[in-house]
Formats: structure tokens, sequence, C-alpha cells
């Protein structure tokens, strides 16, 4: 099928609006750490039915340890850090502007897919870099008195949302990695089925790799007990589990397999469509007025993510 990436990239973006909205009823009810660690949990139990019922084995079966290295590396980046970042964005300044800071991952994913991968950077990518950042910046300034320019958010909700940008990209292309090794790995008396399910399978082993990540964070900070608390809250978990069924277990696992047939830059790229989905619902849920700024900003900022694809 032609352009597969491409229309599976799309279904991501989709499924991350949901994600999203969810993630940012889940963080303030239950706080970033507790959400993120009850949703990779849940994810790593449908992941492993999954993957049980398609291929007999309800882990990570055939992994090498090139796969399970660099698949551990972009968890930490993308999940422990990436999304460290942007489930704190969310109670900063909420869904959807931290949605906005995710169009920095297609320039971040394609730099590091320069670095990385050995893929093509041009000054035309650069240039779409820069339009990108204009339609953030377009959307996150705003003028104060005597015309100065200053920050219409707060300044701690825009370094998160740069660390979630920086996270989600940079993880991506570590997980195309990854993914190449564990494809290299899988002898040809596999399942069948081995090869369709090779991106839940990846995402499974990003989950173990963040799930642990995070209890060790929340060791560090003595905050274990929050989680006996967060499963007795049922409404806390209905968030959870629906952001977990769109994001880990949907989401991410479709976004892996995007990049199995399209560059990872394109596949964010698509994927980035979220900050423009998310407005219209956002502003109903929150009945937050959208401002004509805001709107424009939004707009910018994906012609910049759009050139990635069109140049």
């Amino acid at each position: 099928m032609n352009h597969l990436g491409e229309a599976i990239s799309l279904i991501v973006a989709v499924s991350w609006m949901v994600t999203a909205l969810f993630a940012d009823k889940a963080s303030h009810r239950l706080g970033s750490m507790t959400a993120n660690v009850l949703r990779l949990s849940m994810a790593i139990v449908f992941l492993g039915l999954l993957l049980w019922v398609t291929v007999g084995h309800p882990y990570p079966v055939y992994a090498s340890g090139e796969a399970w290295l660099w698949l551990a590396l972009s968890a930490v980046v993308g999940y422990v850090f990436g999304d460290w970042c942007l489930f704190n964005c969310y109670l900063s300044i909420g869904a959807r502007f931290g949605q906005l800071f995710m169009t920095l991952a297609p320039p971040l994913a394609a730099i590091a897919g320069w670095a990385i991968l050995g893929e093509s950077l041009s000054w035309k990518s650069w240039l779409a870099m820069a339009v990108t950042l204009c339609g953030i910046a377009i959307s996150i300034l705003s003028r104060g008195e005597g015309h100065k320019v200053r920050l219409a958010l707060p300044l701690k909700g825009v370094l998160l949302g740069l660390g979630a940008g920086l996270g989600q990209g940079v993880g991506l292309v570590l997980s195309k990695m990854g993914l190449q090794y564990y494809a290299d790995a899988i002898p040809a008396d596999a399942p069948r089925l081995m090869n369709v399910m090779l991106p839940f399978a990846s995402t499974m082993i990003r989950a173990l790799i963040g799930a642990a990540g995070f209890l060790a964070l929340m060791a560090l900070q003595r905050d274990l007990p929050r989680l006996r608390s967060a499963v007795k809250d049922k409404t806390g978990m209905r968030y959870a589990l629906i952001m977990t069924l769109f994001g880990p277990v949907l989401g991410v696992s479709l976004s892996l397999m995007a990049v199995q047939y399209t560059s990872a830059g394109i596949a964010s790229t698509l994927m980035a469509l979220t900050p423009v989905l998310i407005l219209i619902p956002y502003a109903f849920i929150y009945k937050q007025r959208i401002t004509p700024r805001e709107v424009l900003g939004v707009m910018v900022s994906m012609l910049g993510v759009a050139l990635f694809f069109l140049l």
C-alpha cells in the first residue's frame, strides 16, 4: 500500500490527541509520575496479552541485546525524560499548549536521524525548523507594557515543553534504531505474525524500561505510597486506562510501525498534527477561549512541520 507509513502516522496523531486530553486530567488528579507508572504498567499487561495471543509468547521474544539497548535508550529519552517533561508541562500550561511544543519533535527527529541514522538533512530542513519556532513564538509571546515582548506562559511550562519535544523527537529515532536490530534478530522460522507484531513487542520493551525508570524516580522521592492511593481512585484509574489504550498500546506502537514504512522525519511531521486536532475538543471540554493569535501560531508551526514533508 502506498503511503502506508503516512496513513499510520495520521492515525497516531488522532490517538495522541485523545491521550493528551486524558493525560491532562490524569496528571492533575494523580500526579505526573504516578500517572506515567500506571499507564506504562497497564500497557505492559495489554501488550503481553496481545503478544501471547498473536505469537505465543507474552514477552518480546527474539529481541537481541542491541535491540534491548537501543529501545531502552529510547525509553529513557522518550518516556522517562520526554514524558516526565510533557506531563508536568500539562500541569503548568495545559495540554493545548503542551502539544504545541510537540511540533518541535519533527525537526529534532530530523536532526537526530541525520546524526544517528545518517538520514539526509538539507538547508530546507533548517528553514522548516525556523518556521516551526516562529509559530511557537507567536503563540507563547505577547506584548507587555511599553510594547516589550514577554512570555504569555510560565517559563517553567515553556522549558518543560521544549524538553518534551526534544524527548519525543530523539526518542523516536532511537526507537527506529532498536527496531532495525530487532528485525534483524528475528529468525526465519519465527511465527508469521512476528514481523507485524514487532512494533508492539518493541513498545513492551520501552514500557518495561520506562516504568522502571519512573518507579526509581518515585522511590528516590519517597513518593511510592502515592501509587496505593491512586489505584483506589476509580475516576483517576479510568483516565489512566484511556490514555494507556490510546497512548503506549495504540499510539506508540503505531508510531514505531510508521517509522518502518517512512522516514523518522516524515512520520513525526504527520504525528505532529495533534496540536491542530486538539484545539476544538480542548476548548469545548475546558470552556476556554482560543484566541486568533494562538490559532495563527499553531498554523504557522504546522506549516513549518509540513515543510519537512513537502520540500
